[in-house]
């Protein structure tokens, strides 16, 4: 097989697999009638239109040729072509086996988010029967609950955006990039489609599922480790940790049931405060981070998908656009960056405690709201918060606790035009587009709500943006805040080749919540390495 990059196809020909064997043949010099099939490894989007070039997709192929001896040909013709090499498919490494023996304690996971889930996995295609404690409902009834919510009604601090069967990625936008070549990306991409995710993750440079999908996929990787006789319980929250001779020996769930283990994987995610509180008051080694505060700003997605294609905006073989943005204030000394875009999304309501406002960007895998979101952020670190190791969380709580004040205690949201926050005025209502977030929005002045330096520097980025993307710092567009759940405000240590606590045998902490990981693919990474690295302890 040979392995072809650097692909380039025109926005204008087609890009179905039977004509990329037609550009295979003719990358290749060889007849269409010499490919047997042709396989997609990478799929990506140019949209820069270096000197008037147009819109191309970017591919990498894997090309199986119809005869050895035309292979042998073309490598021998070619072999001054980097971009055409000889590629054999590498074999890929198993679980290894390690079946639970009678009478040993079988391992807990906690939480059932990214992390905690392709832990349980993992455990469960060794053999080791993991029982999985998720503090929140399950999937069906957490959608229910945070739609109720979303309507006005009531807010449940332990079934809701942050807690629950499949973490906060289930409601967000899905997205499934990470800076990370660890060959265990794959690993998590194989086991998203077998649960039911398009084919194409495997090779979009930029693959999301969005939460249409994902309440599914994780439902069926639910069934999954059940299968492999693992257990899954919902309403169960660990309150409390049982340590003997410094060593974990039970968990203590709900505040009264005892579960005896000696092994437990810690995927709490980044807004289990009290989780926080508790592993921190019995001794486990943890410490403050940096983490980023900031709005959501939304605009029609037809603006964005102008601003980045141009005259082939609304061609439909194109994916609705996003962007990225940064800008670095010599003012304040802080950095902005947009974070978390959602194209064709919506703005939610994220919070997790009563009392509190947060918000965070969500999209269906079809991204056709029409409105593209995304946060726009400053980075805070613990000189600025103090306060020790948990100084992070009463941080947030104290801008979420002021977000929810100022918005009328509904759990609406403050919202303020680009414009009014420039000026320093309030009230502005005729929005260029109107702000999706649920339960309802008030009109505010943002100021009220974040960190004078957080403000500033937002301030000094929107032009800067705006120069970026022409419009984006019209005086018509919404912020809507606030965004606090960025990353976790904590770290706890762990040993970087065991993964285990500092200090405390059998408890592995794992994830985005960990202080370890960011997003989907890193935080179930993260939760498959660890558990590998445990395994092989046993082996």
């Amino acid at each position: 097989m040979l392995r072809i990059t650097n692909v380039s196809v025109p926005l204008d020909e087609t890009s179905e697999t039977s004509s990329l064997a037609a550009v295979a043949a003719r990358r290749l010099r060889v007849t269409a009638q010499d490919i047997a099939s042709v396989a997609i490894v990478r799929k990506t989007l140019d949209a820069r239109r270096y000197h008037g070039a147009p819109i191309a997709f970017i591919y990498t192929l894997d090309v199986l040729l119809q005869d050895a001896k035309v292979e042998k040909r073309i490598l021998s013709r070619l072999r001054k072509d980097k971009h055409v090499a000889l590629w054999q498919e590498q074999p890929h490494e198993p679980v290894p086996s390690c079946p639970l023996a009678d009478g040993e304690r079988r391992p807990v996971v906690v939480g059932f988010g990214p992390a905690g889930m392709f832990a349980a996995l993992t455990l469960a295609r060794a053999g080791r029967c993991p029982l999985v404690l998720e503090r929140g409902q399950d999937v069906d009834t957490r959608h229910k609950d945070i739609e109720r919510f979303w309507r006005g009604g009531a807010f449940s601090p332990q079934s809701n955006v942050q807690f629950g069967e499949g973490g906060a990625g289930t409601f967000s936008d899905g997205k499934l990039t990470t800076r990370s070549n660890d060959p265990h990306i794959a690993d998590v991409i194989e086991a998203f489609i077998a649960a039911g995710a398009p084919e194409e993750i495997r090779y979009l440079h930029k693959p999301h599922i969005g939460t249409d999908l994902l309440r599914t996929i994780v439902k069926n990787i639910r069934e999954e480790i059940k299968r492999l006789g693992g257990e899954v319980r919902f309403c169960a929250q660990v309150t409390s940790l049982e340590l003997a001779g410094g060593e974990l020996s039970a968990l203590i769930v709900n505040g009264e049931e005892r579960i005896a283990t000696d092994t437990a994987f810690f995927g709490i995610g980044h807004s289990a405060r009290d989780t926080y509180a508790m592993l921190y008051a019995q001794g486990i080694q943890m410490e403050a981070k940096a983490f980023a505060i900031g709005v959501r700003i939304e605009h029609p997605q037809t603006f964005i998908d102008r601003a980045q294609y141009g005259v082939d905006a609304g061609d439909p073989r194109l994916p609705v656009a996003d962007y990225a943005l940064t800008f670095q204030d010599r003012v304040t000394g802080r950095g902005a960056y947009s974070f978390c875009m959602c194209p064709g999304g919506h703005v939610v309501a994220a919070a997790s405690e009563t009392g509190r406002v947060v918000t965070n960007g969500m999209s269906d895998y079809a991204r056709d709201s029409g409105v593209a979101n995304a946060a726009l952020l400053v980075q805070v670190t613990p000189e600025d918060f103090g306060a020790g190791v948990l100084g992070g969380i009463a941080f947030q709580r104290k801008y979420e606790s002021l977000a929810y004040e100022i918005a009328g205690r509904n759990y609406f949201a403050p919202v303020q035009s680009v414009g009014d926050f420039l000026t320093g005025k309030h009230g502005s209502t005729d929005f260029l587009v109107a702000p999706s977030y649920r339960p309802g929005i008030t009109p505010c002045d943002l100021h009220d709500c974040l960190p004078d330096v957080v403000t500033a520097t937002l301030t000094h980025a929107l032009p800067h943006f705006g120069k970026k993307i022409p419009g984006f710092d019209a005086p018509d567009v919404p912020m809507t805040g606030i965004e606090t759940r960025s990353s976790a405000p904590c770290r706890i240590v762990r040993d970087r080749t065991t993964f285990v606590a500092a200090k405390t045998p059998g408890i592995y902490p794992i994830g985005e919540g960990a202080g370890y990981a960011g997003g989907i693919m890193s935080a179930a990474v993260d939760g498959m390495k660890a558990v590998l690295a445990h395994l092989s302890s046993l082996l």
